[in-house]
């Protein structure tokens, strides 16, 4: 057997955090078993169904690195199929037309709530003669569902899942106005395209003994269920916006990595030992829903972070360095100069143990771009007081009869200046760093100097001797 998986979303918004985690969970099962990893966009729902969310979908599971098998199936594309088959099971018998009009279903949902029932449809069109329908009321099909017994499903992370048949009503499966609705779209789409394997989040645990009950009417053999549960945030409540439920491309724009994310996503409610870092080609070897947890998983940012900080350590400066340039040249308002890249690219070594983000390399190699003079910031202008700018301007003085322009050259002569004035290195480096960078954290003043080079360096530190 072929295993074959899909990831359906709808296309009402952005691909989110955790619609991201189904498709790595869908597309790591079937890579791993040598499968294939099919994409369906259910867009059955035409009034909130945006092109833009669409493109969005596929952009971020581009980006994400989950390619998928295939041309994507829009769901709505095939209504007439799904038409077909409730027909048929009208036509059988295992489905019937309900007649009932929008006061009569209120009024019933009203009752089960005044006796405290659960609000379910009461069949009262099972086994009714449609001759007796009243005149202009379009009628919905409805399944006709098993009442006895228990349906079953063997949930491959969730295990033995028993609902008795009476909890279940006769879903709808055509409109009144003859659309069909999502249970029925959903297991006709994924009997059409053999899929093997659901995975999804468990709010579809409910759907999957209905969609279960539709497959035995059909006589079709379903697919396995795979229910994963839920992210919830780091206080232990559902996901949401204030938790990190944002569109995988607000994740991108912050800064972070496609590689960090997927392992970030894959370590939520799965693992393999104590790994935390795996890579692409490990996760394919090593996924199975086995490992798969029944305990809802924890979003946290600070762990995401510093997952993300581990993966720009590891990853080449060329390519880093293109991710940069976006952010560079919007805070510069210009485009990046062949020296601008040469002199970004020659810092990144300095640059990537203390960044997290994209974003805080930006923010940290700015200063290397930054035309003169300079704009210090509050604190970097404090330490540039007219006996810092007096301490600078001298030791530029001395510094311009350098010929070695190297770091151990550059801090035997800081050094000696320094101790010239019986003065503390850091007494020293601090305004100087201020003068070079505007800032008070930068990488090693001596790297500052090198990176920057004589010229540049020298005529920073004139800059900010003069004051200007």
């Amino acid at each position: 057997m072929t295993v074959i998986t899909r990831f359906a979303p709808s296309p009402t918004g952005t691909l989110h955090i955790g619609g991201a985690r189904t498709a790595l969970f869908n597309w790591l099962f079937a890579r791993h078993h040598g499968g294939r990893f099919l994409l369906r966009v259910e867009d059955t729902d035409r009034a909130r169904s945006t092109e833009e969310a669409v493109a969005a979908i596929f952009d971020g599971l581009e980006w994400l690195g989950l390619d998928w098998d295939d041309e994507p199936v829009f769901q709505a594309s095939r209504q007439a199929r799904h038409v077909e088959v409730a027909e048929g099971l009208l036509a059988a018998g295992r489905a019937y037309h309900c007649f009932c009009t929008p006061d009569e279903l209120k009024e019933m949902r009203e009752q089960a709530r005044a006796e405290g029932r659960p609000v379910r449809y009461d069949g009262r069109w099972r086994d009714r003669d449609p001759a007796e329908a009243p005149a202009g009321v379009p009628p919905v099909v409805r399944l006709r569902a098993p009442r006895e017994g228990d349906t079953t499903t063997d949930d491959l992370v969730q295990g033995e899942v028993r609902v008795a048949n009476r909890q279940l009503d006769d879903m709808v499966l055509l409109r009144s106005d003859a659309t069909p609705t999502y249970m029925l779209s959903v297991v006709v789409d994924d009997h059409d395209e053999a899929i093997t394997h659901i995975i999804r989040g468990d709010d579809h645990l409910d759907n999957a003994a209905r969609q279960s009950q539709l497959y035995q009417a059909l006589d079709w053999q379903p697919p396995r269920f795979a229910h994963i549960p839920l992210i919830h945030g780091a206080d232990g409540a559902k996901l949401s916006k204030r938790h990190g439920a944002l569109g995988v491309t607000a994740y991108r724009e912050q800064g972070y990595l496609p590689e960090a994310i997927c392992n970030y996503l894959l370590r939520l409610g799965w693992g393999h030992g104590d790994d935390e870092v795996i890579s692409r080609a490990q996760a394919i070897e090593w996924f199975d829903l086995d490992n798969v947890g029944k305990a809802a998983a924890r979003f946290d940012f600070d762990k995401l972070a510093n997952l993300n900080g581990q993966y720009l350590q590891q990853a080449d400066d060329g390519n880093l360095l293109e991710l940069m340039v976006p952010g560079l040249e919007a805070a510069l308002d210009r485009k990046l100069e062949v020296s601008d890249r040469e002199r970004l690219l020659a810092a990144l070594e300095f640059l990537k143990p203390r960044a997290k983000l994209i974003s805080d390399l930006v923010d940290k190699s700015l200063f290397l771009c930054e035309s003169r003079p300079l704009i210090p910031n509050p604190k970097a202008a404090k330490l540039l007081s007219p006996e810092g700018r007096q301490l600078v301007q001298d030791t530029a003085t001395s510094l311009s009869s350098l010929r070695d322009w190297t770091t151990v050259a550059l801090e035997e002569a800081v050094r000696t200046f320094a101790e010239a004035r019986e003065l503390k290195l850091g007494k020293v480096a601090q305004p100087l760093r201020a003068a070079l960078t505007g800032r008070t954290e930068s990488p090693g003043i001596f790297d500052v100097l090198v990176l920057l080079g004589r010229d540049e360096s020298l005529a920073r530190l004139g800059d900010a001797g003069r004051g200007q």
